[in-house]
Protein backbone atom coordinates (compact mmCIF):
# COMPACT_ATOMS: atom_id res chain seq x y z
CA UNK A 1 0.00 0.00 0.00
CA UNK A 2 1.59 3.29 -1.05
CA UNK A 3 1.30 6.59 0.79
CA UNK A 4 -1.66 8.01 -1.14
CA UNK A 5 -3.77 4.88 -0.60
CA UNK A 6 -2.98 4.95 3.10
CA UNK A 7 -3.79 8.66 3.31
CA UNK A 8 -7.13 8.10 1.58
CA UNK A 9 -7.91 5.14 3.85
CA UNK A 10 -7.37 7.37 6.87
CA UNK A 11 -8.92 10.63 5.66
CA UNK A 12 -12.22 9.29 4.29
CA UNK A 13 -13.48 7.79 7.60
CA UNK A 14 -12.18 10.79 9.56
CA UNK A 15 -13.90 13.29 7.29
CA UNK A 16 -17.14 11.27 7.34
CA UNK A 17 -17.13 11.23 11.15
CA UNK A 18 -16.32 14.96 11.27
CA UNK A 19 -19.21 15.69 8.91
CA UNK A 20 -21.66 13.65 11.01
CA UNK A 21 -20.43 15.35 14.19
CA UNK A 22 -20.80 18.78 12.56
CA UNK A 23 -24.35 18.08 11.40
CA UNK A 24 -25.42 16.86 14.85
CA UNK A 25 -23.65 19.76 16.58
CA UNK A 26 -25.28 22.38 14.36
CA UNK A 27 -28.73 20.80 14.70
CA UNK A 28 -28.48 20.85 18.49
CA UNK A 29 -27.20 24.42 18.44
CA UNK A 30 -30.17 25.43 16.27
CA UNK A 31 -32.60 23.71 18.65
CA UNK A 32 -31.07 25.51 21.64
CA UNK A 33 -31.34 28.86 19.85
CA UNK A 34 -34.99 28.14 19.10
CA UNK A 35 -35.65 27.27 22.74
CA UNK A 36 -34.01 30.53 23.86
CA UNK A 37 -36.36 32.47 21.59
CA UNK A 38 -39.38 30.62 22.98
CA UNK A 39 -40.02 28.53 19.88
CA UNK A 40 -40.76 24.83 19.85
CA UNK A 41 -37.97 23.01 17.95
CA UNK A 42 -40.16 19.93 17.46
CA UNK A 43 -42.76 21.91 15.54
CA UNK A 44 -42.86 21.46 11.76
CA UNK A 45 -40.98 24.19 9.92
CA UNK A 46 -42.71 24.85 6.61
CA UNK A 47 -40.69 25.55 3.50
CA UNK A 48 -43.21 27.01 1.05
CA UNK A 49 -40.90 27.46 -1.93
CA UNK A 50 -39.07 24.10 -1.93
CA UNK A 51 -40.80 22.86 -5.06
CA UNK A 52 -40.03 26.09 -6.90
CA UNK A 53 -36.40 25.95 -5.78
CA UNK A 54 -35.82 22.36 -6.85
CA UNK A 55 -37.79 22.84 -10.06
CA UNK A 56 -35.67 25.81 -11.09
CA UNK A 57 -32.51 23.96 -10.07
CA UNK A 58 -33.41 20.98 -12.26
CA UNK A 59 -34.47 23.27 -15.10
CA UNK A 60 -31.14 25.09 -14.88
CA UNK A 61 -29.22 21.82 -14.79
CA UNK A 62 -31.13 20.55 -17.81
CA UNK A 63 -30.47 23.75 -19.74
CA UNK A 64 -26.80 23.50 -18.82
CA UNK A 65 -26.64 19.92 -20.09
CA UNK A 66 -28.42 20.87 -23.31
CA UNK A 67 -26.11 23.82 -23.95
CA UNK A 68 -23.04 21.71 -23.13
CA UNK A 69 -24.20 19.02 -25.58
CA UNK A 70 -24.79 21.61 -28.32
CA UNK A 71 -21.36 23.17 -27.73
CA UNK A 72 -19.72 19.73 -27.61
CA UNK A 73 -21.29 18.70 -30.92
CA UNK A 74 -20.64 21.99 -32.73
CA UNK A 75 -17.05 22.64 -31.63
CA UNK A 76 -14.47 20.16 -32.90
CA UNK A 77 -12.78 18.15 -30.17
CA UNK A 78 -9.46 19.49 -28.96
CA UNK A 79 -6.70 17.02 -29.85
CA UNK A 80 -9.30 14.30 -30.53
CA UNK A 81 -10.55 14.24 -26.92
CA UNK A 82 -13.94 15.06 -25.46
CA UNK A 83 -14.13 17.85 -22.93
CA UNK A 84 -16.27 16.69 -19.96
CA UNK A 85 -15.42 19.80 -17.93
CA UNK A 86 -17.85 21.86 -20.00
CA UNK A 87 -20.73 19.63 -18.87
CA UNK A 88 -19.96 20.09 -15.18
CA UNK A 89 -19.33 23.81 -15.57
CA UNK A 90 -22.55 24.52 -17.41
CA UNK A 91 -24.64 22.35 -15.07
CA UNK A 92 -23.24 24.30 -12.11
CA UNK A 93 -23.71 27.68 -13.81
CA UNK A 94 -27.29 27.11 -14.90
CA UNK A 95 -28.20 25.31 -11.67
CA UNK A 96 -26.87 28.28 -9.74
CA UNK A 97 -28.82 30.65 -11.97
CA UNK A 98 -31.96 28.62 -11.24
CA UNK A 99 -31.38 29.00 -7.50
CA UNK A 100 -30.77 32.74 -7.89
CA UNK A 101 -34.04 33.10 -9.83
CA UNK A 102 -35.80 31.15 -7.08
CA UNK A 103 -34.32 33.47 -4.45
CA UNK A 104 -35.43 36.55 -6.39
CA UNK A 105 -38.99 35.20 -6.71
CA UNK A 106 -39.16 34.35 -3.00
CA UNK A 107 -37.75 37.74 -2.01
CA UNK A 108 -40.21 39.60 -4.24
CA UNK A 109 -43.11 37.60 -2.80
CA UNK A 110 -41.97 38.31 0.76
CA UNK A 111 -41.57 42.03 0.08
CA UNK A 112 -45.03 42.15 -1.52
CA UNK A 113 -46.53 40.44 1.57
CA UNK A 114 -44.80 42.90 3.90
CA UNK A 115 -45.89 45.84 1.77
CA UNK A 116 -49.51 44.64 1.73
CA UNK A 117 -49.52 44.11 5.51
CA UNK A 118 -48.19 47.62 6.10
CA UNK A 119 -51.09 49.14 4.14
Amino acid sequence: MDATEMLVAILIPLSAMAMIFGIIYLARKENLAMLEKGMNPKMYRPAPYNNLKFGLLLLGGGLGLLLAYIIDMSVPAIHGEDNPAIYFALIAIFGGLGLIVSYRIEKKELLDKQHNQAD
